[in-house]
């Protein structure tokens, strides 16, 4: 997965949830994102952390995978929220989004070399 605008790779590893099981378990019971990794979730417009043991950074885009939100940080126990357009969401681990310089209007780009 990379950033258009800046060229920044957010993961090489990502992994996709497209069914609903693969949606309802996420990241639950991982026992963390590794450098490279990460998980596209479409349809998802929020994310709640309960049961999660680390916190992660989620990118949430809209349709055409422009970002509409990207919140640091999501804790354990948490939630977050893509807003008004979100439809999909990159789960990454904490740091990507301010090592990546990714912002609301970026647009990701998801290559058959990045996806698992």
């Amino acid at each position: 997965m990379t950033n258009e605008r800046t060229g920044q790779v957010l993961g090489d590893a990502i992994g996709e949830a497209r069914s609903l099981a693969a949606r309802v378990r996420g990241l639950l019971g991982s026992p963390g994102l590794a450098d490279g990794e990460g998980l596209w979730i479409e349809p998802c417009p929020s994310i709640h952390m309960f049961f999660m043991r680390f916190a992660i950074d989620a990118i949430f885009t809209d349709r055409e995978q422009r970002v509409v939100r990207a919140v640091p940080n999501v804790r354990p126990w948490g939630l977050a929220v893509g807003g008004r357009g979100a439809h999909a969401v990159l789960e990454l681990p904490t740091g990507v989004i301010e090592r990546s310089q990714s912002r609301v209007g970026d647009r990701l780009i998801l290559t058959p070399t990045a996806s698992r």
